[in-house]
């Protein structure tokens, strides 16, 4: 960080020298997180001009996350990440080459990576050979960390799909998915990576016609590291999302008081949700399923406002502390144009007791997102654990139908 700004430092000199300033190009550039077992995690970003200004679009398969907050200060390049509380720092060594770092914000630290990108470099993976095999369809898939051998499995279920060498698609699980996974089969292996500000994900593997083995999963800035295969089922399902957490026997209501943004103690008893159907987000600003469900959830609400419904969203930030929770809420919030009230619980995703502190009622807060669906009687009729985003395709599809569904049924309820 000391060669950054000394560098800073001397840009009025190379001004005053005639030399002349560099730009980022536009177009689609090949970004590197350059871990320090030499995976490196690869990703596209799309530089685009708008209004005498640079803005760039984060590319992973269908999805492009639009990153308005780029600055330039004559060879040094300021990005900053829209949600999840990162950014990058980098020196443009050319017009088509950046160097520098990708910076985290955590509650307790600062974490960062040596990052590398190059213009004009649309692939993602370079392609050598034809793909050996195709692997199109439904995986049942195991995760195995290196350091707890002796756990059983996690499992997941992939789903790809592949015209020639490249390939699109994701991991569900029971507390999410994965988003949007962009890569290629090369002769017999399969790279898939992504990027989105928190997500930093790469995944390699050999590839069969039934079965893929060896598989690695790095993940993020530090030594995150586990050991996947899968075999092909199209059978395959995860357990039903409406048992991972549920309401504990004899409790039927939720009970709770929390600050919104400006300190206001909202509850469930408020006549803003008396007689209404309510559907409670449990969310944080660090978590991109969340943000998938968040962006769903504010164009909804604003087309059902009117039906006798609210939303209302539970805030599990990285800090118990409520500046700083209430800080990077206001970002992530603004950007969905989030219409609904968000209150900070003031309780860690990492707390192990958060459920017992926050929503006792609950057998536990088992992932991010879990919603909440309470009928017009106050009662708690469903809680869903994770959530399946755009990056699913039809599951999001599925996930939309059963959604309106439900809601429906409950506003017609007498």
């Amino acid at each position: 960080m000391k060669k950054l700004w000394i560098y800073l430092a001397g840009i009025g000199l190379a001004a005053c020298n005639g030399n002349t300033a560099k730009h980022l190009s536009d177009g689609v550039w090949q970004a590197k997180l350059h871990r320090k077992d030499g995976a490196d995690i690869v990703f596209n970003f799309d530089v685009r001009d708008s209004i005498g200004k640079p803005v760039l679009f984060v590319l992973n398969a269908t999805d492009k996350l639009l990153v308005d907050d780029v600055k330039q200060q004559g060879d040094s390049v300021f990005i900053k990440m829209p949600f999840f509380d990162s950014e990058f720092k980098a020196k443009l060594n050319s017009d088509s080459a950046l160097e520098g770092v990708w910076i985290r914000h955590l509650a307790d630290k600062d974490v960062s990576i040596p990052f590398t990108a190059t213009a004009g470099n649309a692939d993602r993976f370079p392609v050598n050979k034809p793909a050996a095999a195709n692997v199109t369809g439904r995986w049942a898939t195991q995760f195995v960390s290196p350091k707890d051998k002796d756990k059983a499995p996690s499992t997941a279920i992939g789903e790809f799909k592949q015209v020639g060498n490249l390939v699109q698609g994701t991991f569900l699980t029971t507390t999410g998915d994965y988003r949007f996974l962009e890569g290629v089969v090369d002769g017999d292996t399969l790279r898939l990576s992504t990027f989105d500000g928190s997500h930093a994900y790469l995944f390699t593997a050999q590839v069969g016609k039934d079965s893929i083995s060896n598989g690695r999963f790095y993940a993020g800035i530090g030594d995150g590291l586990e050991y996947w295969s899968a075999v092909k089922n199209d059978t395959a399902r995860l357990p039903d999302e409406k048992t991972i957490a549920t309401m504990k026997p004899g409790h039927e209501q939720l009970d709770f008081s929390f600050p919104d943004l400006n300190g206001n103690k909202i509850s469930l008893k408020d006549d803003r949700f008396k007689d209404k159907v309510v559907i409670i987000t449990l969310m944080g600003s660090w978590c991109p399923n969340c943000m998938d469900e968040t962006g769903f959830l504010s164009k909804w609400y604003e087309k059902n406002k009117d039906r006798g419904v609210e939303v209302l969203g539970l805030a599990y930030e990285r800090t118990p502390d409520f500046e700083k929770s209430k800080k990077s809420l206001e970002g992530f919030l603004k950007r969905f144009d989030v219409k609904y009230p968000v209150l900070v619980t003031g309780v860690t995703p990492a707390d192990p007791e958060k459920g017992e502190k926050t929503l006792p009622q609950l057998t536990g807060i088992k992932g991010f997102p879990t919603t909440i669906f309470i009928n017009k009687k106050g009662k708690v009729q469903e809680v869903h654990t994770g959530f399946s985003g755009p990056g699913t395709g039809e599951h999001y599809e599925q996930f939309q139908a059963d959604f309106n569904r439900l809601t429906t049924d409950m506003l017609n309820a007498k």
